[in-house]
């Protein structure tokens, strides 16, 4: 098993898909031992170990609808130091899995209850999905250029940063105070408050006044410093010159320093002309060509590179941000540590694969598995 900082951390994983598997597979990466919870039939896909976010756990299948079932995952329970569940309010507890059922029974769990509105408010109880929770919070009429429709970034913002990334900073925050306390606790990780907390910027911007509408600020494509723009071959070069140093050498690389008529980075009144003259100048060559162009230089400039053209970036490759592992090219584990690295040693299982591994260990025979897999409490 891994050496991360997690090792001998035990996970009970009882999500379902999005943000859960992605919060228990940072937890695994870094050491931790992830049990998955599935529900019989729950297996979706043809070739599982090729499904990466549920890469570094285990796997078992118990029915949840048979009181056995329920007994065994509180058994799994009392030996766990987290569990992990993404429910509606009130499912845990009508299956008898609650919060107050598990910390009575093992004070020190860390009970981490990740869901898209939250464990109370008037839309709790409704379904959703990460552009819904984008949306409500604020966060997805900002992703547009003006006069455009909003663009959602993919579901990277609400599932994964405010939902996945949050709770597992939550739980990382929890099983701290534990080491101080001695006690569990109860974590209530809603994707709007993880999306609301990414927004604190233009929040700030609001405060202060200088909050303009979407597409007409510095970061969301008003000014011509921060923008994507097209290239002779219909490819995308990215330009972040943010700080006057690079901006300048950005104008030079650009062939536009010696120009007179500019007007100043930060005159918002030249914007938009500037956006248009960055444009003609960019769609004179090709991508390739720019990336010579600002090779070396500090410029915040970058070619907009398609998936599989990152995988073989050399910064990547060097770094192993990304990594081939048991044949599947996959991101590697994050973040990195310099006495307890983290590692990739457990392929995404295939559903209920690890049911008599785990079931053995909680001191079940070999005829209690096979009674209960006879009658259907597990599969």
């Amino acid at each position: 098993m891994s050496s991360g900082p997690f090792s001998g951390l035990r996970v009970l994983d009882l999500t379902g898909l999005g943000p859960g598997p992605y919060c228990a597979m940072l937890l695994g990466d870094l050491g931790a031992d992830v049990i998955r919870v599935e529900r019989p039939g729950s297996g979706r896909f043809t070739n599982p170990e090729q499904f990466i976010p549920h890469r570094s756990r285990r796997s078992v299948i118990i029915d949840l609808t048979k009181a056995e079932g329920i007994e065994l995952v509180l058994q799994l329970a009392d030996s766990a130091d987290v569990l992990l569940e993404g429910n509606r309010p009130g499912v845990m507890e009508r299956l008898g899995l609650g919060p107050d059922v598990c910390l009575a029974r093992n004070a020190r769990l860390v009970y981490a209850r990740l869901t898209g509105w939250g464990q109370d408010g008037p839309l709790a109880q409704d379904v959703g999905h990460d552009v819904n929770y984008l949306a409500i919070v604020g966060a997805l009429g900002r992703f547009k250029r003006e006069g455009e429709r909003p663009l959602f970034p993919m579901n990277l913002a609400a599932d994964y940063g405010g939902g996945g990334t949050m709770m597992a900073f939550g739980i990382a925050a929890a099983l701290f105070e534990r080491s101080v306390s001695g006690k569990g606790q109860v974590i209530d990780g809603a994707m709007v408050d993880g999306v609301a907390g990414q927004l604190a910027l233009p929040l700030a911007h609001l405060a202060m006044g200088r909050l303009h509408p979407a597409g007409h600020n510095f970061y969301d494509s008003g000014a011509h410093y921060y923008e994507v723009y097209e290239t002779a071959d219909h490819r995308y070069l990215a330009v972040g010159a943010l700080e006057p140093k690079f901006y300048a050498v950005t104008l030079e690389r650009l062939g536009l320093a010696d120009r007179t008529d500019l007007p100043g980075q930060n005159d918002r009144s030249g914007w938009p002309m500037m956006k248009e003259l960055f444009a003609a100048t960019i769609a004179q060559r090709t991508m390739a060509e720019w990336v010579q162009v600002f090779d070396g230089a500090e410029a915040c400039v970058t070619p907009v590179l398609e998936l599989d053209e990152a995988l073989a970036h050399p910064h990547n490759t060097e770094r192993g941000t990304y990594v081939e592992y048991e044949g599947v090219v996959q991101p590697g584990v994050a973040p990195r540590f310099s006495r307890t690295p983290g590692a990739l040693d457990r392929v995404p299982p295939a559903t209920g694969q690890h049911t008599d591994e785990v079931l053995a260990e909680l001191g079940c025979t070999v005829d209690d598995i096979a009674r209960l897999r006879a009658d259907g409490t597990i599969a």
